[in-house]
């Protein structure tokens, strides 16, 4: 059975073909930015009772008149198996497609995308009749992204690349950074980036920091997520009290130490604006009150000059 994180490692490229241009520049695949997507059937079954699926399988179509079929597989470990698997998707593609076709396998650990790369043969001893050469996204290759900057340009490359960094140790600022940035997108687009890494992660540590810093919004019903958790939650409870208490987990999460007063402060509060504020704010908050200070607006020097802004308690 498909595991959650397994679905969201290929799941992604078809629901943010964005994706796509940064990954093959990894790999040294020339692909324009501008490219059309078109999501196909993974249905490889050509008689009964074989039956074989490629997790995900689209149609690019380059600006430059390019079109080529992309097989996208999630492995999380070795299997013997996948050498003919891969060789027949690739093969099965090109003839009922009459298209150039490529695999790109995805892996989160370095020895099974190392294995991965191939290439895969299939012949007799002195005699290769096919070699399978797949193209391989891994921790090796796809970068490290800690600066909330980089990782506002391109949210699915940053989300990408947190799931596949999910078992790295020193996993916590690559969490951070793209928390921060999902805090400065609109609702919709941080509730999907949410969930969908929360998937990702899989059974890892790294899940467990996730849970603790975001919260809201569900796009995967049924699999038991934080997101779907507090969003059950807030249909019983109010939206309200549960971004307070999410509020109040990520400022501890982070070792900040909170008084009852704010304690108080904050579960009183039932502006929906106002904790939204205060959540992205503990994000990279140092100490509490850091959640109520407010930006001055720029005051005129004289000279007609702006004087640098200044926070108020």
């Amino acid at each position: 059975m498909v595991t959650s994180s397994h679905e969201a490692a290929h799941r992604i490229f078809q629901e943010r073909p964005e994706l796509l241009s940064p990954v093959f520049r990894v790999l040294g695949v020339p692909l324009p930015d501008k490219a059309a997507v078109e999501v196909l059937t993974g249905d490889a079954t050509e008689i009964r009772p074989l039956e074989r699926r490629v997790d995900s399988v689209l149609r690019v179509e380059s600006s430059d008149g390019t079109t080529f079929l992309l097989a996208i597989e999630a492995q999380g470990r070795r299997d013997p198996d996948k050498a003919a698997s891969w060789t027949y998707y690739l093969a099965f593609l090109r003839a009922k497609y009459d298209l150039p076709a490529l695999l790109l396998v995805v892996c989160r650990d370095r020895a099974t995308a190392k294995w991965a790369t191939g290439p895969f043969l299939t012949g007799i001893e002195g005699w290769t009749a096919l070699s399978t050469h797949p193209l391989v996204i891994g921790p090796d290759n796809i970068p490290v992204i800690t600066s909330p900057a980089e990782a506002s340009k391109n949210l699915a490359l940053a989300t990408f690349a947190a799931m596949t960094h999910g078992k790295d140790r020193d996993i916590t600022p690559i969490l951070d950074a793209l928390a921060t940035a999902l805090g400065t997108v609109e609702v919709d687009t941080a509730d999907y980036f949410t969930e969908l890494l929360e998937l990702g992660l899989g059974d890892t540590q790294a899940r467990n920091t996730w849970r603790n810093m975001m919260s809201v919004g569900t796009y995967f019903p049924g699999r038991g997520t934080i997101v779907e958790e507090s969003y059950l939650k807030g249909k019983t409870e109010g939206r309200e009290e549960g971004r307070a208490a999410t509020l109040i987990d990520v400022l501890e999460m982070r070792g900040i130490s909170v008084s009852e007063e704010t304690r108080e402060r904050i579960t009183s509060t039932t502006d929906s604006e106002t904790l939204t504020e205060w959540l992205a704010k503990a994000l990279t908050a140092t100490a509490e009150d850091d959640l109520f200070t407010k930006e001055q607006p720029p005051a005129e020097a004289p000279g007609g000059h702006e004087q640098s802004p200044r926070r108020s308690p």
